[in-house]
């Protein structure tokens, strides 16, 4: 039987723990609890989105700060009812809730923000670099982006999607599921030439 302070405690890569992930605004303002109906599996899906995705992150820029991790699926359900931008539990495209599915219908997601990056967003640049430097070096399945600091939704699946989209001008999609890069290599790594060397720090 799992204690909250025990899942909390849980490693879930070489940088984050669960606890980091479980924090709620909404569930905190509206005193609802966040806690996962299977924490193995939310365990399991969790270790794997922070492995493959966030750990290559920090070891490129630093600090990967988490907006908004998981949800169980009683948060995430009021969030939609009460248009508090939260996808319908059975929305495809919803990531929050780690504890859904196993096996190739597995997803793991977060909402999360680069500080290195944000600085430079808010100084003009744009988010394309950052776009299209994951997809270059990342095995992420879907990505979409967000004004405010330039935060961006980040998600895993064993069998990955592929897609980028953003709410940040120029809106719409950048990269559909199954479509090559309009956008030539060459021209993508212009763009992101100097970016920290991947997973270059000593942490």
């Amino acid at each position: 039987m799992w204690s909250l302070e025990t899942l909390g405690r849980v490693r879930l890569s070489k940088y984050f723990y669960m606890r980091e992930f479980l924090y709620s605004e909404i569930g905190n303002f509206h005193e609802l609890q966040n806690i996962p109906d299977d924490p193995d599996l939310a365990i399991e899906n969790g270790r794997a989105f922070c492995t493959a995705l966030l750990d290559p992150m920090e070891e490129t820029f630093g600090r990967v700060a988490v907006r908004s991790g998981y949800r169980s699926r009683a948060l995430n359900r009021f969030g939609n009812e009460n248009d508090l931008n939260c996808a319908r539990n059975d929305n495809p495209l919803e990531c929050h809730i780690w504890d859904w599915a196993s096996g190739s219908a597995a997803v793991a997601g977060a909402s999360i923000v680069i500080p290195w990056f944000a600085d430079q967003y808010e100084a003009g640049r744009d988010w394309r670099d950052l776009a299209w430097w994951m997809h270059d070096h990342l095995p992420y399945s879907e990505i979409w982006f967000f004004p405010k600091l330039c935060a961006f939704n980040l998600v895993w699946r064993p069998e990955p999607w592929r897609t980028i989209s953003s709410y940040v001008a120029p809106r719409g999609m950048l990269l559909r599921r199954g479509e090559e890069p309009e956008e030539r290599a060459d021209a993508r790594r212009a763009r992101y030439e100097d970016f920290p060397a991947f997973r270059g720090l000593v942490l």
